[in-house]
């Protein structure tokens, strides 16, 4: 059930924290984006739909934080097959619903969809499907403890993902 954010300043912040995210995605900005996380932060993208963990099956993507820094750093690095060809994407994001709220922490859980498009090597690539975004109060502002990405053809045949979505 969604819960309804008692303030709309509230919603407009969560708003602005996944648009912020997506636009440093679209760049690509992977120094921005990781800032957006939590220390102990991570980033999954199950491989079946409705997937319940991903500990107990194989998943497109488990990353923490450490793992999101050395993908990071083979993007940019010089000699990376990545910078033969540029990377453009542009995220789309919609239908922002809080689905649970700490009303004394702040901490939320929120749904999203999303279209993505990805342009790589001359070929451009269609991605959608649903985030869940768990975030966190960190002082004033919220960061991302972790986030799920539901790709609605996640257990189709898929070619390389060469950035996140």
């Amino acid at each position: 059930m969604t819960t309804v954010v008692t303030s709309q300043e509230s919603l407009r912040e969560i708003e602005a924290l996944l648009y912020l995210e997506a636009s440093h995605l679209d760049k690509p900005n992977l120094d921005r984006w990781i800032e957006l996380f939590t220390e102990d932060g991570t980033y999954w993208m199950p491989a079946i739909p409705e997937q319940e963990d991903p500990h107990n099956h194989i998943s497109l993507f488990y990353d923490d934080r450490i793992i999101m820094e050395v993908r990071r750093r083979n993007f940019v690095h010089p000699a990376a097959a990545s910078k033969d060809y540029t990377v453009r994407a542009s995220h789309i994001i919609s239908n922002i619903q809080v689905q649970a709220l700490d009303d004394v922490s702040g901490n939320c859980t929120v749904t999203s969809n999303f279209h993505c498009y990805v342009f790589y090597h001359d070929k451009q690539t269609p991605y959608a499907g649903t985030y869940t975004h768990e975030l966190v109060r960190v002082d004033d502002t919220y960061k991302i403890k972790s986030k799920r990405v539901d790709l609605i053809n996640c257990d189709a045949t898929l070619g390389t993902i060469i950035i996140y979505i």
